[in-house]
């Protein structure tokens, strides 16, 4: 008999959990995962990346169709908006991919324990009455909204970004509290649908951590777009009246308060590690400052068989570094070598254009060493002028000495796509001589990066 009844057991089914729970099965260890909610996939197949991204397509045929970019390609139509269907392909979409993991675990053999896991020893958790015992438990149990102090969600007139994908009418004015991706991407929603959007940012530039020139760039272009942007602008309440909510700011380094009014309030200021209730007092694991679970670089805890990943550890809250750290951490456990490489991360934020970015910001860069920058216009590159889309840049930082290429960061209509290039090149330990040599298909968006690659040593061709 078995001294333990799983090699491993994943606490949390989004994508680090359910990845790492799957490439743990693929190795031949007896695996099994452990999921509150009724469907996989975690907060991003069901609440958060997923349908949000079903919302953002639809928005922006919508506005297409609606705000003249098809007029100017000859294509004249009067849209109607049946926000029922549009809000039911969302759905389809979170209900296809969440029965895709299902299929998943019992294609690789994994067994869904579903409940809520609570540690009894480093090597035992509770999940409802049973007990399950594992020779090694990783924590995938993700991220959750962070509140705003004194603001009350009901999710009807002051929601969060769960609620806000739930409205079921276009609001007359919507306030955003939080210039970071979620709530420009939601706001973004909103706004082609109709909603008048207020962005409220803490901080003097909404995308914090992202490049200046990019930070710029895109407060330029949603303001094209008719959002207004409050930024150095702080929060003081929000009180709810008769439907309507009435949001206090006041400038942040002092000054004059005001008052404005909304039908929706979005708050939206980050997210934190789900480490409530698991117990890890039992097992003699603190969490630090920021409410995370510190590991090593192979993800191993400083408790001997628990392992940890995705936003409950320190770095980026993204879908995709925790799929890769859930791949890296199976592999560890089955005594192979799982690693990530924390410094080439690609971030993007799906409004439209898309900002894309991965490696150092020019200003991170800069405090390391000199450097050479190269700017490329989306305006210049042939296929983003056909589309109609002038809007944004490609901008490559490398090193000055080795030419070695250290953030590429783009607004683009694709730029989501764009930025992988980038990142495969890095971790190559590319240079921006070996993207400008690299010959691009014509006509692309990607020929951007390569015109931008070129202009760091000073020689584009189309500007």
């Amino acid at each position: 008999m078995a001294e333990y009844d799983y090699d491993v057991l994943v606490i949390g089914a989004g994508p680090g959990g359910y990845v790492a729970a799957i490439r743990a099965a693929q190795l031949g260890l007896r695996t099994a995962c452990v999921e509150s909610r009724t469907t996989l996939g975690g907060t991003c197949l069901n609440v958060g990346c997923i349908p949000s991204k079903a919302l953002l397509h639809a928005s922006e045929f919508f506005e297409a169709a609606k705000g003249g970019a098809m007029a100017k390609m000859g294509i004249k139509v009067d849209p109607e908006l049946d926000l029922d269907t549009m809000q039911g392909q969302r759905r389809d979409a979170v209900k296809g991919l969440t029965g895709g993991i299902e299929m998943l675990f019992k294609k690789n053999k994994v067994t869904w324990l579903k409940g809520h896991a609570t540690f009894e020893d480093a090597h035992t958790v509770k999940v409802g009455d049973d007990s399950h015992s594992a020779k090694n438990i990783v924590i995938a149990t993700g991220s959750s909204v962070t509140p705003l102090p004194g603001v009350e969600i009901d999710q009807k007139v002051v929601v969060d970004s769960t609620g806000a994908l739930e409205l079921d009418k276009v609001p007359g004015k919507m306030v955003v509290i939080g210039g970071g991706v979620i709530g420009l991407e939601l706001g973004s929603v909103w706004r082609r649908l109709g909603a008048e959007v207020t962005v409220v940012e803490y901080l003097d530039q909404i995308l914090p951590g992202f490049d200046g020139d990019v930070r710029k760039e895109s407060a330029k272009i949603f303001k094209k777009q008719g959002m207004t942007l409050k930024t150095a602008t702080k929060v003081m309440g929000v009180e709810v009246k008769k439907g309507r909510a009435m949001v206090s700011v006041e400038p942040a380094k002092g000054g004059d308060a005001e008052t404005l009014e909304a039908d929706v309030v979005l708050v939206s200021i980050g997210r934190k590690p789900n480490t409530d209730g698991l117990g890890l007092d039992k097992i003699g694991l603190e969490i630090n400052q920021r409410g995370q679970i510190e590991t090593d670089h192979q993800f191993r805890t400083k408790v001997d068989g628990v392992w940890a990943i995705g936003d409950v550890i320190p770095g980026p809250m993204l879908a995709h570094k925790a799929e890769d750290e859930g791949i890296a951490v199976a592999e560890n456990i089955a005594g192979l070598t799982g690693i990530v490489n924390h410094d080439v991360i690609p971030s993007v934020v799906y409004t439209w254009p898309e900002i894309a970015g991965v490696g150092l910001t020019e200003e991170a860069a800069k405090e390391r060493g000199e450097v050479k920058v190269g700017k490329f216009p989306m305006l210049a590159n042939s296929r983003a002028k056909t589309n109609h889309e002038p809007d944004g840049f490609v901008k490559v930082i490398a090193d000055a000495k080795t030419d070695r290429v250290l953030g590429v960061w783009c607004i683009a209509s694709v730029a989501g796509t764009m930025i992988a290039q980038a990142a495969q090149a890095m971790e190559f330990g590319a240079t921006s001589e070996d993207i400008a040599y690299t010959c691009h298909a014509h006509p692309t968006h990607s020929e951007a990066i390569k015109e931008a690659a070129m202009a760091v040593t000073g020689k584009p061709i189309h500007i």
